[in-house]
């Protein structure tokens, strides 16, 4: 009896433990229910949600900010009106979570943060296989929100594909491609070319024209030999010694000094050419001013002289016509009293 009663008091105690952590777990599961700062929302995942369990973290570029609370199939949350086919969108899985509010602090609503681009996918969290949902921003045009026939019971974020799903379904598509493509043709075509070049390389244009470029290497050459390119190699590396020791040597440099010192002299004459310019325009102003002077001066000169002239004339015309008056008799009457 008395082993009776120990075998009772540790199974008894076994089975306290064994409640104990599973209420440990139910609350560590709901802590963001339990929370009065939690939130909870939607998301609606066309993908497989494989890896993606109850209580996987919800991380904002690798934050942790929330957890995931439940997991299910649409068609069996939300009904689907009379008459309307089973479409698309009651194919897909929706994933509630839960956000703490004071891990994110002051940020926009959640219609705002959806037109700015805020997305959720699906993530691996490094090589472990566990997954999580992840929230960030993307171009809104890209990655349209998809709208759904039925009024959500928590505010909807919308989802995009997952790095995985995105490679998968780019290989997808390409693998749909190449069974389209018509490969048999391809390969005959390429056949083809191949002999369509070996021919060409045998007896085609290609072919002439490579022996022609082999006949112009060979003309090269020979041409090449006959000029004897070495020995005018030497000639130009003597050339050009010569011509360093020219211009390393002392006349050179005495030239350039020359040169040197003529730039400088006519850069000093260059810089005194504006004033004596500036000089020779004063000069001219004054020669034109003297010569204004002496031609006001030379002006009655030239008139007295001028009558001068007249008098002298009209004087020997009286002395040739008559000589003897302007010796012995009185002077002839004036031209004006004759006449008149």
């Amino acid at each position: 009896m008395p082993q009776a009663g120990g075998l009772y008091l540790r199974v008894g105690a076994l089975v306290l433990a064994g409640l104990a952590l599973g209420i440990g777990f139910i609350l560590f599961l709901t802590a963001d229910r339990l929370s009065g700062s939690s939130q909870q929302f939607e998301t609606y995942i066309r993908e497989s949600v494989q890896g993606l369990e109850v209580g996987a973290a919800v991380r904002y570029r690798g934050v942790s900010i929330g957890r995931i609370s439940e997991i299910g199939l649409v068609s069996a949350e939300y009904r689907r009106p009379q008459g309307d086919p089973f479409g698309a969108a009651f194919q897909l899985v929706y994933v509630r979570f839960a956000v703490d509010n004071s891990r994110i602090g002051e940020t926009p609503n959640v219609e705002e943060a959806i037109k700015l681009g805020l997305r959720v996918r699906i993530a691996a969290q490094g090589i472990t296989g566990v997954n999580y949902l992840e929230l960030d921003f993307v171009d809104p045009e890209r990655y349209p929100p998809r709208a759904v026939p039925w009024e959500p019971r928590y505010p909807y974020v919308p989802a995009i594909p997952s790095t995985v799903a995105q490679v998968q379904s780019a290989a997808e598509q390409l693998l749909q491609k190449l069974q389209e493509a018509d490969l048999p043709a391809l390969l005959d075509n390429a056949i083809g070319l191949v002999s369509e070049l070996r021919g060409q390389v045998k007896d085609g244009d290609l072919a002439v024209t490579l022996r022609e470029a082999a006949g112009l290497m060979r003309t090269l050459r020979a041409a090449a030999v006959d000029a004897d390119v070495a020995g005018m190699a030497a000639e130009l590396r003597g050339t050009a010694a010569d011509a360093r020791k020219l211009l390393g040597s002392r006349e050179v440099n005495q030239v350039l000094s020359n040169a040197a010192a003529a730039t400088a002299d006519l850069r000093s004459a260059a810089a005194r050419l504006p004033g004596s310019m500036t000089n020779l325009d004063a000069s001219l102003r004054s020669a034109r001013s003297a010569t204004t002077d002496i031609q006001a001066e030379l002006a009655p000169i030239l008139r007295d002289l001028r009558a001068a002239v007249a008098n002298l004339r009209d004087t020997t015309e009286q002395l040739r016509r008559y000589p003897s008056q302007a010796i012995f008799g009185a002077p002839p009457p004036a031209p004006s009293e004759s006449r008149r």
